[in-house]
């Protein structure tokens, strides 16, 4: 058995035309605009004691152009926090880029369903640390392609099939309660965990510091952060320390 890694909360930077946003339920016509420098808010969060943050490119995941995403992912991961990194990866060279820019870790989303030869050859390259796979799933179905898709797979099976490649680490989405505080899924996020033996990270839902208390009394790695921190329902230093009660 591999040593538990520390739980760690990862405050979202969702990254669309250069700003940084939140969608509901990954709709891009329901957009919340956060702000214009995405450096300043990662300093924010670094100022409040996050070690990693999480860091998506929204028009990669379209299929859009990403050219100003690609500026402000440079300049957050010069801010100084560890940065996971996903949104439109979906060849060898996109991954070698982004890592090369300092990104700790590459998430793959849809080239996990339709490229999973990727997948092993990047964990072979990078190594497990450096790759994980964001499964992202309405009633236990993947979705790809920013979530407008049905990956035509089941999250459990496609967990089975990356750990089977040697892949470690994966983020888990319950697209339904993406950005609309609904609470975190923690017992599918957990039985997924348990089924695949990898380590997954909790997104999507996030309402309150509680649900990160949930999250981490379940024994999962991490938790994704996003439009609860943006909107004060969780303070960033408290839930860090475990000292919200």
């Amino acid at each position: 058995m591999a040593e538990p890694a520390p739980f760690t909360v990862y405050p979202a930077i969702d990254l669309r035309g250069g700003r940084v946003v939140r969608l509901v339920q990954g709709d891009p016509a329901r957009q919340t605009v956060y702000g214009d420098d995405p450096a300043a808010v990662a300093r924010r969060w670094q100022a409040e004691g996050a070690e990693w943050l999480h860091v998506v490119n929204l028009d990669g995941a379209f299929g859009e152009a990403n050219g100003p995403n690609a500026a402000a992912l440079q300049a957050v991961v010069a801010v100084g926090p560890k940065v996971q990194f996903g949104g439109g990866l979906r060849d060898r060279a996109a991954l070698e880029r982004v890592l090369g820019l300092g990104v700790a870790r590459a998430v793959l989303g849809t080239a996990a369903v339709e490229q999973p030869a990727l997948v092993a050859e990047a964990v072979q390259a990078f190594g497990p640390e450096a790759v994980a796979v964001g499964i992202d799933a309405r009633a236990g179905r993947v979705r790809v392609r920013g979530w407008v898709g049905d990956g035509g797979v089941d999250a459990t099976a496609l967990a089975l099939q990356m750990r089977g490649l040697g892949l470690r680490w994966c983020v888990f989405t319950d697209v339904a309660r993406d950005g609309v505080g609904a609470g975190v899924n923690v017992a599918a996020t957990q039985a997924l965990a348990e089924a695949s033996g990898l380590r997954v990270i909790a997104s999507g839902g996030v309402a309150g510091p509680d649900d990160v208390a949930r999250v981490r009394a379940a024994g999962l790695p991490g938790v994704i952060v996003g439009r609860a921190l943006y909107e004060g329902q969780v303070q960033l230093k408290d839930v860090l320390n475990d000292r919200h009660r």
